[in-house]
């Protein structure tokens, strides 16, 4: 397969990955427990600043145009997994999870989405090596889920009543009782799921369907596969402590939704005119960064500004079941 990933380099970058998940549920976090807002926000800078080591390394050895592209993809990846954090948070109300108990949730939730996601990666980059026409499929998808996502009527959704949760439900015996951090207990007999076996399914659903928008929308940045998987992976391996350090703020950034959806018509229109089009990826890195800053800042502006009048989202997002912010967004439903 094309790209600057040499067997030592995927196999160096797959064994970094699990030491660092090693490290993080079997030393760190090694006990059941919430994770404080600040140790989240340190873990959080942590994970970007070894992002943007990584993106050095690729710049060092395979030169600016790679990092720039690498860069680039993370940025994407990271603003769309915003809606993840949404999911979480309903996900983690709906069931009734308790704080002490999401992180381990989240890890298992995250390493199985490593593994789905390197199979739609492989997959969809052999797809468009074979198949060329297949780019202009894929812009036209994300344009239009751009074109959606901006007429999207934003509004709470019960996780525990989508289709998703009745047929994980149908398939999987399962109890209301939490009996520590077991996926599974025994109950009259026979193993069954506990509510957090039933919110790690719903997560991984989410994020299947999440990754169906963010992974096109790299492959419209980069078509080497090394550097799709890397930033897609060093994104989502940051989103569990991203989590912890923002729920309670997700509802501040009202206009996040609105950068994100013209970030995806921007590479979607970038990928169906490519055959007649060069957009070099110092300038596709430029307009994704100002979209996603733009809509960043006016959303704060906004959230400063009702402060000053005593509007409500001076204190995040509107409170949703047993105190969450409500999210505006699911694909799990």
């Amino acid at each position: 397969m094309d790209g600057i990933g040499t067997p030592w380099l995927w196999g160096g970058f797959l064994a970094l990955v699990l030491a660092l998940l090693a490290l993080d549920l079997g030393v760190f976090h090694r006990k059941d427990r919430a994770i404080t807002a600040r140790e989240a926000l340190s873990w959080t800078v942590v994970w970007i600043v070894l992002s943007l080591a990584f993106c050095g390394f690729i710049g060092w050895r395979y030169g600016g145009d790679r990092a720039v592209e690498y860069l680039t993809g993370y940025l994407i990846e990271k603003s769309l997994s915003v809606d993840n954090l949404f999911v979480f948070v309903l996900v983690f109300a709906s069931f009734r999870i308790p704080p002490r108990y999401q992180h381990r949730v989240l890890f298992w939730g995250i390493l199985s989405a490593l593994v789905l996601r390197a199979g739609m990666i492989l997959g969809g980059s052999a797809l468009l090596q074979r198949f060329g026409w297949l780019v202009y499929v894929f812009g036209a998808f994300l344009v239009v889920t751009g074109v959606r996502l901006l007429r999207h009527s934003e509004a709470e959704h019960d996780p525990s009543r989508s289709w998703a949760f009745r047929v994980i439900r149908r398939v999987v015996p399962a109890t209301t009782r939490i009996e520590g951090h077991h996926f599974f207990v025994r109950e009259a007999g026979r193993h069954v799921a506990t509510p957090l076996f039933l919110a790690l399914a719903l997560i991984e659903v989410s994020d299947v369907v999440f990754a169906l928008d963010s992974i096109p929308a790299i492959f419209g940045v980069t078509l080497d596969p090394f550097i799709v998987f890397t930033s897609n992976i060093f994104a989502i391996l940051g989103l569990r402590s991203l989590y912890f350090a923002m729920a309670s703020l997700l509802g501040r950034f009202e206009f996040l939704k609105v950068g994100l959806a013209l970030v995806l018509v921007f590479i979607g229109l970038k990928m169906t005119l490519s055959a007649w089009v060069h957009v070099p990826s110092a300038v596709s890195l430029g307009v994704v960064g100002a979209l996603l800053g733009g809509s960043i800042a006016v959303s704060l502006r906004k959230t400063r500004d009702l402060a000053r009048g005593g509007g409500h989202a001076a204190g995040g997002a509107p409170p949703g079941r047993d105190g969450a912010p409500a999210a505006r967004r699911t694909s799990a439903s």
